[in-house]
């Protein structure tokens, strides 16, 4: 490990600081040695949500996650998270925490908890159902063409666009590149051209 010169007297200027004060630092070890954390297991990921990727470390103990904390070696956050990325662990630890789907009728008044099967076959014949109705495979504009006598005149013509203007995406700042990149392969297949993302909002 290569250490620079910077951080070389800022190690030794704390260490003699900490000895000359007379600071025993033995009770501080001890404490570590019984951390909670001690036997968890740690596994490093990325925060879900935003951009920027911080770095987390996830501590975990016969299947539940018990700590996290930022991760002090990713290069872009160098261990330091935002209070929504600090709280990261209660998105699994969370009384509270939705872990079905939610559907509510049209014109209804209540949510009720439905499959991840039967609201993914909804959500999936909505679009169908969408597209289908409001789908275009041409459409006509205006364009100026040159005549034989070199004037220019507005024509108009046909094009074809196969595309849908029902139907709107917006994307997320917490998907990776490849996500994006397959889920912009997914949508403009459908045909639609009204797509936004989440950080341009």
């Amino acid at each position: 490990m290569g250490v620079s010169r910077r951080d070389f007297l800022k190690l030794s200027g704390g260490t003699v600081l900490v000895a000359s004060l007379g600071v025993n630092l033995d009770p501080a070890k001890a404490y570590a040695k019984d951390l909670r954390i001690k036997n968890a297991k740690q596994t490093t990921t990325i925060c879900p949500y935003c951009s920027v990727g911080c770095g987390i470390v996830v501590y975990v103990e016969n299947g539940k996650v018990i700590n996290t904390e930022g991760d002090p070696d990713h290069p872009i956050s160098e261990g330091t998270l935002c209070a929504k990325g600090s709280s990261v662990s209660q998105l699994v630890n969370n009384d509270t925490r939705v872990k079905k789907p939610m559907y509510r009728e049209p014109g209804g008044a209540a949510w009720k908890e439905v499959e991840w099967d039967w609201a993914l076959d909804r959500i999936a014949r909505l679009v169908k159902d969408a597209r289908d109705k409001s789908f275009k495979t041409v459409s006509k504009a205006k364009v100026k063409e040159k005549q034989a006598d070199g004037t220019m005149l507005d024509v108009e013509k046909e094009f074809v666009v196969n595309r849908t203007d029902a139907i709107a995406h917006i994307g997320s700042a917490a998907l990776d590149n490849e996500e994006c990149y397959i889920l912009q392969k997914m949508i403009r297949s459908w045909g639609l051209v009204h797509i936004e993302h989440q950080a341009r909002i």
